[in-house]
Order: C-alpha cells, then sequence, then structure tokens
C-alpha cells in the first residue's frame, strides 16, 4: 500500500513489529489509563456490566454521550449546514432487502474466519496470517489454512489445531412480520449508511434545488456480526457512521476534488485534537480496490495498539451504485443537466467518517499527564467546542448559604448559552482536578471577596491561569473564549 502522507514522511512506527517493547508498553499503558478514565468519568462503559458484560459492546455514560453529541454537532455544521452543496437525510436502519442484493453484500459481505479445535476461541484468518507472515492473504482461504497449519500458534490457547477457513456473511439478519398466509420475509440492519442515501437519490433530486455537483449526507447507526479483537470502541459490532455520498459529473476533474476532500478529512481530524504527525494517508493498491473503484484512501491515525489504522476514508465509487439499484429496481436513477438538457449517471466520491473510532481518536489525543507542585494531574485537552463540559461553577464552601446561593445564580445565567455544571462537592483542588478529567475549559470559583466585588476567580483547564472576572462580564468573556 502506497503512503502518500503530507503529515508523515515514512512509515516508521506504523507496523506494531517494528516497535520497541518499551514503546509497545508506554502504548499499552496509554490506551489502560484512557480506558479506566472513561469509566471512571462517565465517558464509556462496558454494556451489560451487571449481567458480566457482553463482548465489544459499550454504553455511552453522561460525559460521553455529551462528547458524542459535540462531534456530530461540529461533522454536521462543517459539512452540511455551512455548505450549499450538501444536503442531509436520515434513512431507516432496515432497508428493502434488494437492496443489499444490489450493492453485492448479500453475496460478497464476508470475513474470513477459523476456530481453534481447543479452546474454541473464533478468530478473523486473514489477521493471524497477516500477523505471522506480514501478508495480506484476503480470498484466499486454503493458502490461510495452510500457513495457520504450519505457522500460527492460537492466541488464547497457544496450542495448534485450526478448523477450515470459511466466509462467514457480516450481516445481522432478521425477520419482518407477514400478514396471514404469508411467510415471514428474512431482513437485514443495515452494514452501512450509504444505501439509504443512494436509493433516496431520485428523491432528493426531484424535491430540493441541488444541482450536480453536490453530495447527500448521513449519521446513523450501522451493524456488521465480525469478529472483533477488543480496543475499546476502535471496532464494534454496533457503531456509527458521517458519511457523505458526492454526486459529480462522469468527465468531472475528479482528482481535484479528491484531493479536496482528503484535505478536508484531515482538517476535520485535527479539529477533534489530533495532531498532523499522528495521521498519514495510505492509498490502496489497484489490485485492493472494489472493482467499482478507481481509488480508495484511508485517513489513518496512529493508535496505541497497533499502529496507524483508519479513522476515515475516501473512495471514487463510479456510478457502480446508482446503476445497480436502477438495474435492480426498474427506476431510472439519472439526473438531467439544466445546462446541457442532457441525462447521465452521475459518479460519487464517498467521505466517510467513523463516529466512534473519532471519539476514541479525541480521547486518545487529549489525554495528558503533568506535574504540578510535586504532583501529577490528568487532563483531558478536548478541543473547546467539543468538551462535555464547557464551564463549571464552585461555591468555594458549600456550607456557606450565601456562597452557593451565589453561584447558583451564576450557574443559572451562565446555563442560558453554555453547558455548565454545578459542583460544590470536596476542596476546589478536587474539584479543579475533577474537571481536569472531564476536560472542562473553564472553571469559575465564587469566594467570599465576590460578595464584596461582585468578581469571580476564572481558571483555565490548559495554562492554570487564574484571573478574576466580574460576574456581569463572565457570559460575554466565554463567549470570545469558547468561540
Amino acid at each position: 500500500m502506497a503512503i502518500i502522507s503530507a503529515f508523515q514522511a515514512d512509515d516508521r512506527g506504523s507496523n506494531p513489529r517494528t516497535r520497541s517493547i518499551m514503546q509497545k508498553e508506554k502504548e499499552q499503558d496509554l490506551m489502560q489509563k484512557v480506558i479506566s478514565l472513561c469509566k471512571r468519568r462517565g465517558f464509556v462503559f462496558p454494556a451489560s456490566e451487571i449481567y458480566g458484560g457482553f463482548a465489544n459492546s459499550y454504553t455511552y455514560g453522561p460525559y460521553g454521550v455529551t462528547l458524542k453529541n459535540n462531534i456530530k454537532k461540529l461533522w454536521w455544521k462543517k459539512f452540511v449546514e455551512d455548505r450549499e452543496d450538501i444536503v442531509g437525510i436520515d434513512g431507516p436502519i432496515i432497508l428493502h432487502p434488494r437492496v443489499w442484493e444490489a450493492s453485492g453484500h448479500i453475496g460478497g459481505f464476508n470475513d474470513a474466519l477459523v476456530d481453534c479445535k481447543k479452546c474454541n476461541k473464533r478468530f478473523r484468518a486473514d489477521h493471524l496470517v497477516e500477523d505471522a507472515t506480514g501478508k495480506d492473504m484476503e480470498g484466499k482461504l486454503s493458502e490461510m489454512k495452510n500457513i495457520l497449519d504450519e505457522k500460527v500458534d492460537c492466541p488464547n490457547c497457544k496450542k495448534r489445531d485450526w478448523t477450515d477457513v470459511r466466509n462467514f456473511n457480516l450481516m445481522f439478519a432478521t425477520k419482518t412480520n407477514a400478514v396471514a398466509g404469508e411467510e415471514e420475509q428474512i431482513a437485514y440492519l443495515r452494514p452501512e449508511t450509504a444505501g439509504a442515501i443512494f436509493i433516496e437519490f431520485k428523491n432528493v433530486v426531484d424535491s430540493t434545488r441541488v444541482k450536480i455537483p453536490f453530495g447527500i449526507a448521513q449519521i446513523g447507526k450501522a451493524f456488521r456480526n465480525e469478529i472483533v479483537a477488543g480496543n475499546f470502541i476502535f471496532r464494534l459490532r454496533e457503531f456509527e457512521q458521517m458519511e457523505i455520498e458526492y454526486f459529480i459529473k462522469p468527465d468531472a476533474d475528479w482528482e481535484t476534488l479528491f484531493e479536496k476532500w482528503l484535505s478536508l478529512q484531515e482538517e476535520f481530524a485535527m479539529e477533534l485534537g489530533a495532531k498532523k504527525e499522528k495521521l498519514r494517508r495510505l492509498e490502496h493498491p489497484r489490485e485492493k480496490l472494489s472493482h467499482y473503484s478507481r481509488k480508495t484512501v484511508d485517513i489513518e491515525f496512529d493508535y496505541p495498539f497497533g499502529g496507524f489504522k483508519e479513522l476515515f476514508g475516501l473512495a471514487h465509487r463510479g456510478d457502480f451504485d446508482l446503476t445497480q439499484h436502477a438495474k435492480f429496481s426498474g427506476e431510472k436513477l439519472e439526473y438531467l443537466d439544466p445546462e446541457t438538457n442532457t441525462k447521465y449517471t452521475p459518479h460519487v466520491l464517498e467521505p466517510t467518517f467513523g463516529l466512534d473510532r473519532s471519539i476514541l481518536a479525541s480521547l486518545l489525543s487529549a489525554y495528558a499527564e503533568e506535574e504540578v507542585n510535586g504532583e501529577m494531574r490528568t487532563v483531558m485537552k478536548f478541543p473547546k467546542k467539543i468538551a462535555p463540559v464547557q464551564v463549571a461553577v464552585f461555591p468555594l464552601l458549600k456550607n456557606k448559604p450565601e456562597l452557593v446561593q451565589k453561584a447558583r445564580e451564576i450557574f443559572l445565567e451562565l446555563k442560558k448559552d453554555f453547558v455548565c455544571e454545578f459542583d460544590d462537592n470536596g476542596n476546589v483542588g478536587k474539584r479543579y482536578r475533577r474537571q481536569d478529567e472531564i476536560g472542562t475549559p473553564y472553571c469559575v470559583t465564587l469566594d467570599f471577596e465576590s460578595l464584596e466585588d461582585s468578581s469571580v476567580t476564572v481558571r483555565d483547564r490548559d495554562s492554570m491561569k487564574q484571573e478574576r472576572i466580574k460576574i456581569s462580564e463572565l457570559t460575554e468573556y466565554f463567549k470570545k473564549s469558547l468561540k
């Protein structure tokens, strides 16, 4: 695969086998610290924990769901609201089964699976082979089986006794209700959000004033019944995508548009807090492209587990999707060009953003440990526009009614314009540390002096600098500081 990043000069460190033992231990330690903080501070919980947990299933807690919603809002504003050429939809999770026949998912959406006969654990065969040999053996089931038998021990029990490698369809099947005398119909939970966009192409064109080039955006859940190797929320069976299908003329200068979309994706990653050196582009080689793709590039992030892995993706899908759905549905999915009065099937550029991976990249990028007065503080340095809490308000002491009452008045006033939290539990130092771990950019402390001079102490999360601000000026102060 060709690395074409302007951010990363080479691929040193991208392969876990090339990283030093100390570096691996440091990165694994970071991952565990982030996972621990996520549970302790209410970002992400293991789902169904009171029942012993459920593999690779997570709940976004009070701060996690706010972070998630902030990222979605940031994406929607950047790619839909701030642009004139993109509109949004929200399609259903369960679509007509023929949608997935047309797209090829029913016949060809598979993983290569293998089981250990000794411990009955199931694995992705291609991943085991690639880890052992560095070779991508996608689709070569018998070759994968030979390599497993010759070279690969089970990661779980360390034995070597494998079943045959076989393909497993990744879609979750369900049944729809049937009326009396009819059989139940098999339906599927969507494995990607793009299907709904393509089948609504005609409705969007007919009901709006969009003109090519234009895009249709959607945020929503998708489901894949795949083997998941852990790594927290990096790979889930139930995940969320932020996706755009950008329709262009068949003879358009798509290479220039492709480059612009890649730059926008990198820009968005940095708005989440990712550093330039933690990003790179990875172009799929021609022999690995989907049969309909002219070009596919992943925007990768350097995760603590395994190095660089996909964060976002961009593909030129040609006219495959609209052509297939027109063929299977019998409906013409063409565009009438008002300038030339000709009809054609548009081509598509598809920028895809994984929401859960965006959240993980943001958490990893924000996490920091700093020594302050001989003690270590943990702080989540989220970009201010996605921080779950923007302003925390403290009374200096919780047992002084006059302080608590005035602090609550400030809290209720600021709450009109900002996401705020009121905290009077413990000493102020401990409250600062708690808000640091939540990632709150500003803390406001009301003390006895405040009752005399109508000023409060505002403390900055990153610099820890404190300054006195008039209570009457707080709203404008934060509007400027949080912009």
